[in-house]
């Protein structure tokens, strides 16, 4: 039997706004298979970003469970769903998120010092990862000196070094041109295949879409196949 490396089920998100209740997501149901990249469409405010925050543990569902690597987020501390969101997921979204004041080796670096790897392995898993996207002259660059593609390149990066078991992409490419963009989602790919990573991915590009391997669509706050 096939165990999802990352699940929901019966999942529901409603917020109060004054008397009136406001239901975003109704009974979604999602298993996330290994190496499998799922894209998720849906209209402006249908709560795509809502259930990538559900997923990865960053907000807590109405109703319903989250299953990562086989463990209820709900039954968890915070530090516990911390520790468990480091070792097994990674998150790439529109804009970037990456931390100024260091460099692109730093920035991919964070989830493996977090962990507490040694430098010698972090620097050594970071830089060849740099290598693969095509920065390997970029290593001490800042920021303020790359580029917007390269920004995300190395967002990508960050969101892969710890080799999680599943990557939540937000509109990874939607702040870009369509010559970077194209660039960004094609290595975006590329490293995905060859790292056997799972990826659930929002996009509102039919395009992009079409490139996974499952396409799932909100109506209405409920997941359907599209």
């Amino acid at each position: 039997m096939n165990n999802p490396v990352l699940a929901c089920y019966g999942l529901a998100k409603s917020y109060l706004d004054g008397a009136s209740k406001i239901e975003v997501l109704q009974h979604v149901d999602l298993e996330v298979n290994r190496s499998e990249m799922v894209a998720i469409v849906g209209s402006s405010g249908s709560g795509k970003s809502t259930l990538l925050h559900l997923l990865g543990g960053l907000d807590k569902p109405s109703h319903g469970r989250v299953i990562l690597n086989g463990k209820n987020l709900q039954h968890l501390s915070e530090k516990e769903k911390c520790e468990l969101r480091n070792h097994h997921l990674g998150f790439v979204y529109q804009f970037h998120h990456l931390l100024p004041e260091f460099s692109a080796l730093e920035n991919i670096s964070m989830p493996l010092l977090i962990r507490g790897e040694e430098p010698e392995i972090i620097r050594e898993k970071a830089a060849h990862l740099l290598e693969q996207i095509g920065l390997k002259n970029r290593m001490s660059h800042r920021l303020g000196q790359l580029s917007g593609g390269e920004r995300q390149r190395v967002a990508i990066a960050r969101a892969l070094v710890a080799d999680p078991l599943c990557v939540l992409a937000d509109e990874p490419t939607g702040n870009l041109d369509p010559h970077n963009a194209e660039r960004v989602l094609q290595l975006f790919f590329d490293l995905q295949k060859s790292l056997q990573t799972s990826v659930v991915m929002v996009t509102h590009d039919p395009i992009i879409a079409k490139r996974a391997q499952r396409i799932m669509r909100i109506e209405q706050g409920k997941l359907v196949e599209a």
